[in-house]
Order: C-alpha cells, then sequence, then structure tokens
C-alpha cells in the first residue's frame, strides 16, 4: 500500500514537473499556458505570473495589472503581492466543456500603465468526480414469454460526464441466470449494455426477474454507478418495433422559431393489438435534452420548446426509443446540428482608456485599449473596427481582438477641449450588425497662447491738471488658453519721463488693465507720454505680449497773461514813454494777449507831461497794443505756421493771404482824449510823434522768413520758437518791439541792439538774457528787419550787434 502511494506521489511530481516546463517554455513566447484539475477550490494556485513574465512585483502593483477572462465568467484573479495566478472560483470541467476532449480557458494579463496585454491559457484537467448514473433506479422491460433464447433487450446506457479512463469503462451484471450481458460499441464508439435471454422464459414459474447492472468508470479508485433491472414475462408478442433508419441527422438554424418541428421519427411493429401499438420516448432523459425537445408519444414528432444559441451548443445528440405494447422496443440515435446565425452584434469593451490627456501629447500616445469580439462564427464573427470621422486619433491592432486608440496628430485644447471619441465596430455578416462605444477625453491645456491686446496700440486725451489717480484709459487683453494660463495681468515697462520713472506718473491695475494718472500734469511741461503696457499670463513659463500706449496731455486756460516788459518799477519821468510786451503761456486762443491802458483815479495827472507841456491824446486805433495789435493780429493770425517740434521751423505765408500793406493813418486833426480818460479832464497834448511810413512792398522774401537768418548757418537757427509756447512771447514781443522802434527810440534811449530794454530796465537787462529774434523778424511799414530798425535810424550797420538765434552767453 505504501509502494502504491509513492508511486502516485512520483506519477503528481513529475505531472506538475511537465506543467512548469510548459509553462516556461510558453512565457518565452510571450504566452502563458498552465494546467490545473478541476474542482480547485477557491484562490487555488494556478501559476506565478510575475516570475514567468519576468515582471517586476513592486511595479506590477503600481502599474495596475488584472486579469481579464473572455468569457462572462471571472475564472481567475491575480493576486497583487504575490504575483500569482489564483482561482476567482471552484471549476467543473464537465459543465464548461461536456463535449469537448481538451478543455482551455483563456484569459489576458492587462498590465494599464504599459498598455500591455499577455494572453494566458489554461488547460482544465479532468478528474475522477463524478460516478456513472442510469438516470433512473430501475429498468423496467417486458418480455413475451415466447421470446427465444439470444433475444437482446436495449438497456439504457450509462452517462460518466468525465473524460479518458475516469469516463464510463465496463458493465457487469448479476441476479438471475435468465439473462447475460453484452456489451457493444456503437458507431461512435461508446458502449451499448444489452440484456441477452439465455434461458427460455415460462410466465407461469416466474412472472418477473429481477436483475442487477452495475456501470464502473476507469478512475483511481474506480466509481460505480448501480440500476435495477425488473424484467416483466408477458404473454407472446414476437415483433419488435424497428425504425426506419438507425441514425437521424437534421440541421437547423439558431434562429429557428420555439415550437417548430425538427424532426419526426418513425418505428413500425406488425404485431396486431396492443403489441403493435408503438410509442416513442427518450432513452435518456438529460436535463439539457429534455429541457430544449420533446418528442410526441404517438407520433414521433420532435419539436423545439426553447431558443437554440449557437454560441452556447452548436450540436446535440440523443436517442429515441419506441417501444410496442407487448415491451419490445428499438432505438435510434438523433443528431441536431445548429448552425449560426447573425445574432450577435460586436461587442467592445474598454479594458484600459485615459480620461485626460495633455494637448502637448505627442502623435501615437495611447489613450485607451479595446476588446472586440463577436461571438457568431466565420464570417459572421469577422469584426471590422472604425473611428468617427473628424478625430485627431486612430486605431491600431494590438492583439488578435484587441486595439489600441492612439493620437494620430497633435491636439490643440483651444480649437476642441474634450473629444467624445466613438468606436464603431461591425461583423461580416448579411445584413451586419454593428455596436459602437464612447470614449470620453478631455484636453488638458498647456500654455502656448500669448496674450493677445484688443487694439493693436491705444491713446487717450487727459486734460491737464488732472487729479491725481484719474482713470486715462483701459487696455485689454484675452488669452486663448485655459484657467491659470488664461489670467492675463498687466505692468508697464519701466521707462523715464523727465529724469524721473514712468511708474511715478502712471500705473497700470494688474488685474483689469486699468490706466491711472498718479500725477496731475501740466500742458506747458508735458505734452505727450509714449509707453509700453505688457500682459502677461499665468503660466509657466508665462507668455506676454507688450502694447503702445499713448497719452496726449490737452491744455487748458490756466495760465494768465504776463508782462514780459517794463518790469513793476516806480512810475516812470515825466515826458517818457515805454513799450509793452505781453504773452501767455497757453496754447492756441488762449495764448493771445491784448493790452489795454486803465485809468488810475489816484493819479490822475500821471498821463501829463511837465513844464505845462500838453499830451495828445492818441485814439485807439494808432495805439499799438490795443486795436493795432488786434488787427495786426487778425491780418496774419490765419496765415503764420509754426511747429513746436523743432527749432529749425519756419514761418510760411500764403500769398494770395497777406495783405500788400499796412496803412498808417495821418495825424488826427484834433486832439483825442486818451482811453479811460474824460474829455473834459484832458490836459493840454504834447505834440505826436511822426509815424514813419510804411514799405508799400511788404512782403518776405527767402531771406526776410522768420527762422534761420539768410546770412546764417542752418544749424545755428536753434533760437527761433521751438514750441507752441515760445512762439506766443514772440509774437507779443514783436508788436511791442516794432511799436518801440519805429515810434520812440530816441525818447527811450535804447542802444543799438537792446530793443530800448536796457536803457529802461538797467545795464544788468541786455539782449543776452533774451534771444535775438529780430533779425529774422520783417517789420511791417519798414524795409529793414526788426533787429536793424533802431540802427537804421542811428546811421549804425543793421549786422553790427548782431548774435546767433538761440545762443545764450554764458556769465
Amino acid at each position: 500500500m505504501c509502494a502504491a502511494r509513492e508511486g502516485r506521489c512520483d506519477r503528481r511530481q513529475r505531472a506538475l514537473l511537465c506543467c512548469v516546463l510548459v509553462a516556461a517554455w510558453e512565457a518565452a513566447r510571450g504566452q502563458l499556458r498552465y494546467s490545473v484539475p478541476e474542482e480547485l477550490p477557491k484562490g487555488s494556485f494556478v501559476g506565478d505570473v510575475a516570475k514567468d513574465l519576468a515582471l517586476d512585483l513592486a511595479a506590477l502593483g503600481a502599474r495596475g495589472a488584472r486579469v481579464v477572462s473572455q468569457g462572462r465568467t471571472q475564472y481567475f484573479v491575480l493576486h497583487a503581492s504575490s504575483g500569482h495566478l489564483v482561482t476567482a472560483e471552484r471549476i467543473d470541467r464537465e459543465q464548461l466543456c461536456r463535449l469537448l476532449e481538451k478543455c482551455v480557458l483563456r484569459c489576458e494579463l492587462i498590465v494599464e500603465g504599459e498598455m500591455k496585454v499577455y494572453p494566458i491559457e489554461v488547460e482544465i484537467t479532468d478528474i475522477n468526480d463524478n460516478t456513472p448514473s442510469f438516470g433512473e433506479g430501475q429498468i423496467e422491460l417486458r418480455t413475451n414469454e415466447m421470446a427465444v433464447i439470444g433475444m437482446r433487450y436495449a438497456l439504457r446506457r450509462a452517462h460518466d460526464p468525465d473524460m479518458g479512463t475516469n469516463s464510463l469503462q465496463s458493465y457487469a451484471l448479476s441476479g438471475d441466470e435468465h439473462f447475460s450481458l453484452s456489451v457493444q460499441a456503437g458507431a461512435d464508439g461508446e458502449k451499448r449494455p444489452e440484456l441477452v435471454l439465455a434461458k427460455a422464459l415460462d410466465r407461469e414459474e416466474a412472472a418477473f426477474h429481477e436483475l442487477l447492472l452495475r456501470a464502473s468508470d476507469g478512475g483511481d479508485p474506480a466509481r460505480t454507478g448501480t440500476a435495477r433491472i425488473r424484467v416483466a414475462v408477458l404473454d407472446a408478442n414476437d415483433n419488435a418495433p424497428a425504425f426506419s433508419q438507425a441514425v437521424y441527422t437534421v440541421r437547423v438554424p439558431e434562429d429557428v422559431p420555439v415550437g417548430s418541428t425538427l424532426l419526426r421519427v418513425t418505428a413500425t411493429d406488425p404485431d396486431d393489438g396492443t403489441n403493435g401499438d408503438v410509442k416513442y420516448l427518450f432513452q435518456e432523459v438529460l436535463e439539457q435534452i429534455s429541457n430544449t425537445f420533446h418528442i410526441e408519444p404517438k407520433t414521433g414528432a420532435i419539436r423545439l420548446v426553447r431558443n437554440l444559441d449557437f454560441e452556447e451548443a452548436d450540436f446535440y445528440e440523443f436517442l429515441v426509443q419506441a417501444h410496442d405494447g407487448g415491451g419490445l422496443s428499438d432505438d435510434a440515435k438523433i443528431t441536431v446540428s445548429v448552425t449560426d446565425v447573425n445574432d450577435n452584434a460586436p461587442e467592445i469593451s474598454v479594458r484600459s482608456a485615459l480620461s485626460e490627456i495633455s494637448e502637448d501629447a505627442a502623435p501615437g500616445t495611447v489613450v485607451a485599449l479595446l476588446h472586440v469580439q463577436d461571438r457568431d462564427s466565420g464570417a459572421n464573427g469577422e469584426v471590422r473596427c472604425s473611428l468617427g470621422e473628424g478625430v485627431p486619433f486612430r486605431l491600431e491592432r494590438a492583439l488578435d481582438d484587441y486595439y489600441s486608440v492612439v493620437t494620430a496628430r497633435e491636439l490643440d485644447r483651444e480649437r476642441a477641449s474634450e473629444y467624445n471619441v466613438t468606436v464603431r465596430a461591425a461583423d461580416g455578416g448579411s445584413p451586419a450588425l454593428r455596436s459602437g462605444a464612447v470614449l470620453a477625453l478631455r484636453v488638458l491645456d498647456v500654455n502656448d497662447n500669448a496674450p493677445v491686446f484688443a487694439e493693436a496700440r491705444y491713446s487717450a486725451r487727459l486734460p491737464e491738471n488732472n487729479a491725481e489717480g484719474a482713470l486715462v484709459l483701459t487696455v485689454r487683453a484675452w488669452d486663448a488658453d485655459w484657467g491659470q494660463n488664461a489670467r492675463v495681468r498687466y505692468r508697464l515697462r519701466e521707462g523715464r519721463l523727465r529724469g524721473a520713472p514712468l511708474s511715478s506718473y502712471v500705473s497700470v491695475q494688474a488685474e483689469t488693465g486699468a490706466l491711472y494718472a498718479l500725477r496731475s500734469f501740466d500742458y506747458e511741461e508735458v505734452r505727450e507720454v509714449e509707453l509700453w503696457v505688457r500682459a502677461e499670463d499665468g503660466g509657466a513659463p508665462p507668455l506676454s505680449s507688450n502694447v503702445s500706449v499713448r497719452l496726449l496731455i490737452a491744455d487748458e486756460n490756466d495760465n494768465a497773461p504776463q508782462v514780459l516788459y517794463p518790469p513793476a518799477a516806480p512810475g516812470p519821468g515825466p515826458g517818457s514813454g515805454a513799450g509793452v510786451g505781453a504773452w501767455g503761456s497757453a496754447s492756441g486762443a488762449w495764448s493771445w494777449a491784448g493790452v489795454e491802458l486803465a485809468p488810475r483815479s489816484a493819479e490822475p495827472g500821471a498821463l501829463v507831461a511837465s513844464a505845462g507841456a500838453a499830451l495828445r491824446g492818441v485814439p485807439a486805433s494808432h495805439f499799438v497794443g490795443i486795436d493795432g495789435v488786434r488787427a495786426f493780429l487778425r491780418s496774419y493770425s490765419h496765415d503764420v505756421s509754426l511747429t513746436a517740434d523743432s527749432r529749425k521751423s519756419q514761418l510760411r505765408c500764403a500769398g494770395g493771404s497777406c495783405c500788400d500793406t499796412l496803412p498808417a493813418r495821418p495825424p488826427p486833426d484834433e486832439a483825442a482824449p486818451l482811453r479811460g480818460e474824460d474829455a473834459a479832464a484832458t490836459a493840454p497834448r504834447a505834440r505826436r510823434l511822426p509815424q514813419a511810413q510804411p514799405n508799400p512792398d511788404w512782403r518776405f522774401s527767402q531771406t526776410q522768413r522768420p527762422g534761420t537768418s539768410g546770412s546764417q548757418n542752418g544749424e545755428e537757427g536753434g533760437a527761433w520758437p521751438n514750441n507752441q509756447f515760445d512762439t506766443e512771447m514772440l509774437q507779443a514781443m514783436i508788436l511791442a518791439s516794432a511799436n518801440e522802434a519805429a515810434d520812440v527810440n530816441a525818447t527811450l534811449g535804447g542802444g543799438t541792439g537792446t530793443m530800448g530794454l536796457s536803457a529802461r530796465y538797467g545795464p544788468q537787462f541786455t539782449l543776452q538774457h533774451v534771444p535775438d529774434y529780430r533779425q529774422n523778424v520783417y517789420i511791417p511799414g519798414s524795409t529793414a528787419t526788426l533787429s536793424n530798425a533802431a540802427g537804421k535810424r542811428d546811421a549804425k550797420p543793421s549786422g553790427g550787434n548782431k548774435k546767433k538765434s538761440g545762443k545764450k552767453e554764458k556769465k
């Protein structure tokens, strides 16, 4: 007994070693194959997958490895901590592979982190776990007492679902000498037991005979099933029913309607009466057969009682028995072949899929692993897969029925932020059946777009004397990215304005792009501000863009005219005269200055000359600085064009818009009262100085245009007014100086080139402090420029005291 046990242990060890060697050889090819016996408890070891595939246990758990079975039931699982393949439930080979000699279950090991599939085959070996069974515990037979020796009676066959040596191997009979057992081998190799009459029967001697039939398999130890046989002896019935054929074969499609008659069997019996009355029944009542087919006892018609499924079972085989009223019978074999119909649409299973992908993912990145199968056979089971149109993805075949969905080109989140990728599968049937699956994929943003301003450049006008913190304008930029990458912040590009940082003049709100003035601007100091605003997103690294902003300061009438000369001083002596020059520091119409004599009631005789000399009233139209100034300005204001951006500006006059002459008025016949003075209180008037006759041909020649003198180098013309403010000052000075040079030069006693200023205001005030504009200005009514007006009367050269325009002497 010990030797027998040792022999069995040696055989098991050799079988286990063979399985290990086969698994190692299959692993080297990339496919694992194991062999385990059936009926193992849940959690039983099948194979060391991690070792056979050379996978790291730590990486195996981190990468999300799992086992997927191809069928509807999960028979195996992967033990994550050990890398072992174990059973998920008890496996019954007879239930899974009833008609197959070799039972193989297939599954796949999915490593999600690597997007890899490893096929695994597990062969389920048979064990002797089933005892041969006759279905019912007792077999009833009837025979005629006239039966001859050697008559055979077919017996119900035992059924053993095990395979190989574990299946049914032999029959044995015991209990009565009148009968013996004969075992015949059928066309399909199955053993058929038959009861053979060995001795004549005598009903009067024994009406019943009881036997015991044993069926044994070849397992170790062997299993045996028994059935009791009860033989009733009848009166003579010498003809048994006989089928028209021994085997009936029929082919039916799997979609045949329930209740349809598949075939009809026929058996005949020449006996009369009940001995010739034939009835039909299934000889072996198996649950699968009885649940699928039904035979009419009287007609032999076999009908379908439930739907067929080619994918579940494509072949049925069973026996039909015909017996007469005398107990005689015959049997026939029925074979039903089920043909496939395209009744199964392809099934798409998502084994692994990404839900998010970065828009900078390289083409060819795997986003999903799909398993596609069709349970039909032939062309009906051939599946073609495709993707929806207009998506940047494509399908690649990975392994057998596995497909990978990969990116076909670069993604752009700004064009499409998410995709619903439809995978379509169609089989080869006619008509084809189709199915689909949708993969939802969100595209993650990458900072690949710089902010874009709404306008190419910005400009705004800001009145001077603005309040500190005043809103100037708002710039706006948009970023096509998402989230933090699209968050735009604004800031100034640093620069300098009038020696100070630009950020001390203006600021920009980082979130809104609002530009604020931090100081109150003065038009007379700053006319225009050029700056750059940068918009920067919140990406890493950030992207930015710049825009130019031009800020124009608008002038306001915030400056009163100022008297250039004479300065405020004690009243002049009797008989003295003075020229008055005034200018306004504003621009445009606000820069024109009018001069008007206002009476002083406190000193009513201030304008009366000494020694009883009478001061003649001068008509307002002859007084330079009152109406004459306005007339002069009206004559030329629309003809003069000065540019404030350069000291090289030229005074240009349109030929058709200038007056030919400025006629001098003759002295009035009677003295006119002074403006602001009562006529009755007018003192005797002094004799009015004669006025020089105007030049009848008063036009600007090329060398007489205001600006750089024709005898000077053009680069030295910087004294000409370089902005509107200097131009307005010059206009006021020209008017006053022209009157002084023509009328009161001798009275003021001014020297050459001083315009009479040094004599009036002291030697410290000379034309060294004031740029000599006179050399470039033509005096209406005279043939000389303003600079040589005094020299002309004094018979001095006009250019005797000439200085370069715009150059101040250093003290």
